[in-house]
């Protein structure tokens, strides 16, 4: 398949150490149902009293209360992940970097968590695999489109795209502001303005055609960023700015 020989580099998934997700090979709801709530908890009620200020959540009436999802993020801060796990009503795996498992101290909540971790450099079918066994189990999926952290929206890769037209989820975008500085032990931060969470209506991509290629992809994944990109002040929006280029010829709102 073509996409798979030119999309290798632009769906940043390439897993290196097979050992670190053999956990997730067959995935388990149950195994891992516990130790999410229990890090949620953890999270919610002790660990945000240090890492961050959250100001305001919205829109957690668009998070579906069963069922497979795709909760897509910007990425603005290191928290924003921990910010949406913690507070989303259900338990949601993430998507991490490799390097996120072999950070002193806090790389060991990844693995707790059992996170898929992924490279940014490149594709692997198996990491695929386990994210779709992850959606085919009715679980929700946490991945930021661009790969990194950005104070403004940047060129997003496709993977989004390709695993919600592939498992045929509905997309939950989530925008994160006012986490920039955090963590801090500044007292002036933590008297200045918190977190703000948006929960977005839930989408669902319509390609034309079962045979996916990159321009299909690509459209795929600027509309679904365009979406974001509404839902940021404009000074977040960044390579999304111009609203009025956005499509929606291959999403539909649920």
């Amino acid at each position: 398949m073509i996409f798979f020989k030119k999309g290798r580099r632009a769906m940043g998934l390439l897993v290196k150490e097979k050992s670190e997700k053999a956990h997730l090979t067959r995935y388990d709801h149950q195994r891992f149902e516990l130790r999410r709530k229990l890090c949620r908890f953890l999270l919610h009620q002790i660990a945000f009293r240090f890492l961050a200020k959250i100001d305001r959540i919205e829109g957690l009436e668009n998070v579906p209360p069963k069922g497979p999802g795709i909760v897509m993020i910007n990425h603005i801060a290191f928290v924003d992940p921990m910010v949406v796990l913690a507070y989303l009503p259900r338990n949601v795996v993430p998507l991490a970097k490799i390097e996120a498992f072999h950070y002193p101290v806090i790389g060991i909540f990844p693995k707790i968590w059992a996170a898929i971790p992924v490279m940014r450099e490149g594709f692997d079918r198996e990491a695929i695999k386990q994210a779709l066994r992850v959606l085919e189990a009715g679980e929700l999926l946490l991945m930021a489109p661009e790969g990194t952290r950005n104070p403004s929206l940047r060129d997003a890769r496709e993977g989004v795209a390709y695993l919600g037209s592939k498992s045929g989820a509905p997309i939950i975008p989530v925008v994160v502001t006012g986490t920039e500085g955090f963590p801090s032990i500044s007292p002036s931060r933590w008297r200045g303005a918190g977190a703000l969470i948006q929960v977005g209506s839930p989408f669902r991509f319509l390609p034309k055609s079962k045979r996916l290629d990159r321009q299909m992809l690509k459209q795929m994944t600027d509309e679904s960023m365009y979406v974001l990109a509404r839902m940021l002040p404009e000074h977040r929006r960044g390579e999304y700015s111009n609203l009025e280029a956005a499509t929606t010829e291959m999403i539909e709102f649920l």
